[in-house]
């Protein structure tokens, strides 16, 4: 017989490190790419001391003249906080009990549960790792009372079942869901209305996931247009800004990329192993070898992914991605810096599942503390294809 204690222990030895193998492989081919590390974790925070420039103790003479002066390499201070990432799963005690007497059944209902999560955090990373920290999935404009529908500005980061929180002219409202998403006139339905009195007056309403207000790790659009990079302001230290470029979609050509790659190369001594931008730029850029007659390259990447190549380089697209923009990355350059792999949340007695107060509901929640930190922002570049 299935009991609490037994689902306790099967979440703990079974779908632990296949939730944890999951996560960390099959978010997004980049996340999966990169070495994940407890080093310069520092209490709740990440203090990594990295070098800039080059050394400048070297130089040639004569053979009885003065040596070279010395020069230290120069040093700068990365920091940031832990960043707080939970998924969270829920069964009804109903269903737990319905599912009690059968072994089969109750692995059914946990699976389900579990797979659900799976996909839901690999979205919401995938969806993070574009963004700038802040959490905000999408604003629009509405004047009118009680507003359930309204159109936003993208629609790339929702999706229907999205608990969301809603804010009006940067204040606070509520909390609620996302029941529909209509991706060709970018309007949402919610299962709740803002209770503030917009009639008449024009509010921008903004809609950041649940909790995550400025709590999301740093993603790509905080290196690349961030006023400061890990503590560090850009005007004061220029060597931090990413190099970016712009090109218009009559003059786009695959020679466009290896411009972005050849500059990152020649000044930034950066060598570029992955590419990745937005659904449109891909396609244009199959567009053009198309028009050329030359063919797509198809590389296999770990984790089972397969991708366009560029140069031998993979050329990943997906939503997340603002149209038009395409990302020249180092890896190597990237880290997960991580106080813990992803771990249950467990009580006193190491119970994972537990009672919802005044609720016959019992929820599990993985936890993660990390960040994502790129030790050489200077060396990433993006190339913006625009209409005209």
């Amino acid at each position: 017989m299935v009991t609490l204690q037994t689902a306790n222990e099967a979440l703990k030895t079974m779908y632990l490190g296949i939730v944890a193998n999951q996560l960390n492989t099959k978010t997004h081919p980049f996340l999966s790419k990169l070495e994940k590390t407890s080093q310069d974790v520092v209490g709740k925070a990440i203090k990594k001391l990295v070098p800039y420039g080059v050394n400048g103790g070297i130089g040639a003479g004569t053979e009885v003249g003065a040596l070279p002066l010395s020069g230290f390499n120069n040093y700068l201070l990365l920091t940031s906080t832990l960043k707080n990432l939970y998924g969270t799963i829920e069964l009804s005690d109903k269903a737990l009990r319905a599912s009690s007497s059968e072994a089969g059944a109750f692995v059914n209902l946990l699976t389900a549960e579990m797979e659900g999560m799976i996909e839901a955090s690999k979205f919401n990373m995938s969806r993070m790792l574009y963004g700038d920290g802040t959490g905000l999935l999408a604003s629009g404009n509405s004047s009118a009372k009680d507003v359930y529908t309204f159109t936003v500005d993208s629609i790339k980061n929702l999706m229907i079942g999205m608990m969301v929180d809603i804010y009006v002219d940067g204040v606070y409202s509520h909390t609620t869901r996302i029941l529909n998403c209509d991706f060709g006139t970018k309007t949402i339905t919610l299962s709740d209305a803002a209770t503030e009195d917009m009639a008449n007056t024009q509010k921008t309403v903004s809609l950041y996931v649940q909790g995550s207000k400025d709590k999301e790790i740093t993603g790509l659009k905080s290196i690349f247009e961030g006023a400061t990079l890990y503590g560090n302001s850009v005007t004061t230290y220029p060597f931090l800004k990413p190099y970016s470029a712009s090109v218009t979609k009559a003059n786009f050509t695959e020679a466009s990329f290896m411009e972005v790659l050849d500059t990152l190369s020649e000044q930034k001594g950066s060598e570029i192993d992955f590419i990745m931008g937005a659904l449109d730029a891909r396609r244009l850029y199959q567009e053009k070898l198309s028009a050329n007659k030359l063919n797509v390259d198809i590389l296999n990447l770990e984790g089972g992914y397969k991708t366009i190549s560029f140069n031998g380089i993979p050329f990943v697209a997906d939503r997340f991605a603002k149209d038009g923009e395409v990302y020249f990355l180092n890896s190597k350059d990237f880290k997960i810096h991580q106080l813990c792999d992803w771990e249950w949340l467990s009580s006193d007695n190491g119970r994972i599942l537990k009672q919802k107060e005044g609720y016959p509901i019992h929820t599990a929640t993985l936890v993660k503390y990390a960040e994502l930190i790129c030790d050489k922002t200077g060396g990433q570049g993006k190339l913006s294809i625009t209409a005209s």
